[in-house]
């Protein structure tokens, strides 16, 4: 999502969550109902202790929870002090009412996500 339309949506945001650096934001397997979208720091996304992405200001975490509530598929852990916005489903379908763009930077995510462990899954098994 470019930065401008982020700071847009999410300048004044009261959910603001604060994590120190080297803190978890959530860990895989644990229950999860919540989006996350990065405002400040850089934190990283890992499955089963592999590191799979760094997430840097406007990244999004957590956007499976948000559309199928269930445990986290992975772990979220700040790299520096980092501040996120929580973004439950209520608002969740305010910004997709309000900016389809966001539904769709969303979408985006989950389908680079959902590709990229495809790939990783078919290097594994030698596909």
């Amino acid at each position: 999502m470019p930065l401008t339309i982020f700071s847009a949506l999410f300048a004044h945001d009261p959910n603001i969550v604060k994590i120190p650096a080297g803190a978890k934001l959530f860990v895989e397997g644990e229950e999860g109902h919540l989006m996350y979208v990065l405002t400040l720091g850089t934190a990283q996304i890992s499955v089963d202790d592999n590191v799979v992405e760094t997430l840097v200001p406007g990244s999004v975490a957590g956007e499976i929870s948000i559309v199928a509530p269930g445990p986290h598929s992975a772990t979220v852990v700040a790299l520096t002090d980092c501040e996120f916005v929580a973004v439950d489903e209520q608002r969740f379908n305010f910004l997709v009412q309000q900016a389809p763009f966001f539904a769709t930077s969303v979408m985006r995510t989950l389908a680079e996500r959902l590709r990229s462990t495809s790939h990783e899954l078919a290097t594994v098994s030698g596909h």
